[in-house]
């Protein structure tokens, strides 16, 4: 990819560089924390406290979780810039702390080991279906050793099935219920496979973007046009966004995604710190295959990874102005999340498909939703 400009920090909370990513993954790889077999599974700028932020620390730290896909050791890295260095090397017990979140690559892993397992193809077969209409959403497995002590410091994904009529079918709308597995995607091994009988699958269709399924398009809307020939209210000084008497340092994180530091108004703080914490779903079916079912998208699959970039002319109209986040891929290399564009006055445009985030491919359309 080409390497973005470097910004000169002038604030602790000013957002990462593309350069600042390069130069972790470079430290890292010193230390001789990285081999063919790692993966970054996140990399994101460990904050300053509060009080270092208002004292005007210089410093900036990067916090760096890394898997080894072979020695499956999971570590918590430290990373000191200014430094050059390696702060803190922690690896992590999986019996006590848990696994790592769950990789891109692992989502698709689990379906091509599923798709030559003999238990999932006899229970395909029994419904009568074909395993290449079947797609699967790997999902966080959690632990369960009271009921299966050998699940401890594993690292298992649960999938579920869903067929898709076909390749632009949304799968979530045609459920196989009745059937889970449990993989372990560091040996690559299908762990088990719980199947409680058949059940009907739902024939409906979810592709609302099919004129059969959701009718014609509107033509009763009328054109919107939006103009400031002024110019817009806001400035924006780096992160740093002002209008009328308000102000917000605006970030984004790999993890949370969208950040707001120090909120205030006409100078007086009023929120230090603003984010997604986590995001919880719990789906309480007490079935033997979705009891686990209860997803903690921040913590476990990183929701900011798959932010959609924004389109000049598509997704806003009017004077826009994008901001830029880079995060980190598997490889530990930069990559962009969105981007920085000039301002439109086009008022209207056909959107097509928007791209993730950086060099992150979609999840399959079974697990698409999210």
């Amino acid at each position: 990819m080409t390497e973005l400009p470097r910004q000169l920090m002038n604030h602790p909370l000013d957002p990462v560089t593309a350069r600042e990513i390069a130069e972790v993954r470079r430290i890292v790889d010193r230390a001789g924390l990285v081999t063919e077999h790692t993966r970054f599974v996140y990399v994101g700028l460990d904050e300053p406290s509060k009080q270092e932020v208002l004292g005007g620390t210089d410093a900036r730290r990067f916090r760096v979780l890394l898997l080894d896909l072979a020695t499956q050791v999971s570590r918590d890295v430290l990373v000191d810039l200014a430094g050059g260095e390696v702060a803190r090397n922690d690896v992590l017990d999986t019996v006590t702390g848990g696994q790592l979140p769950v990789l891109d690559e692992e989502f698709e892993l689990v379906e091509q080991l599923l798709a030559k397992d003999e238990r999932w193809l006899a229970a395909l077969a029994e419904r009568g279906l074909d395993v290449a209409d079947v797609r699967v959403a790997p999902l966080s497995a959690g632990v369960y050793a009271d009921e299966y002590p050998d699940e401890a410091g594993r690292r298992l994904l649960r999938g579920l099935a869903f067929r898709q009529d076909h390749p632009a079918d949304p799968a979530w709308a045609h459920p196989i219920d009745g059937l889970v597995a449990y993989v372990d995607t560091i040996n690559r091994a299908v762990d088990r496979v719980i199947d409680t009988g058949p059940v009907p699958i739902p024939a409906a269709s979810g592709n609302y973007e099919d004129p059969e399924v959701s009718g014609p398009p509107r033509r009763t809307l009328r054109p919107i046009e939006i103009s400031q020939p002024e110019g817009v209210s806001f400035q924006l000084d780096g992160n740093l966004l002002t209008w009328e008497n308000w102000s917000v340092r605006v970030g984004f994180d790999a993890r949370e995604g969208l950040l707001l530091h120090q909120l205030g108004f006409a100078g007086r703080p009023i929120i230090y710190r603003a984010s997604i914490a986590e995001m919880v779903v719990p789906y309480a079916d007490p079935s033997p295959v979705r009891s686990w079912q209860n997803y903690f998208d921040t913590g476990e699959y990183l929701v900011g990874r798959y932010a959609n970039s924004l389109e000049r002319g598509c997704d806003c109209l009017g004077e826009i102005t994008y901001l830029e986040a880079v995060i980190a891929d598997e490889a530990g290399n930069p990559a962009r999340c969105a981007t920085r564009c000039a301002s439109t006055r086009r008022t209207s445009a056909s959107c097509g498909s928007t791209p993730t985030c950086g060099p992150v491919r979609r999840r399959p359309a079974a697990s698409a939703g999210w």
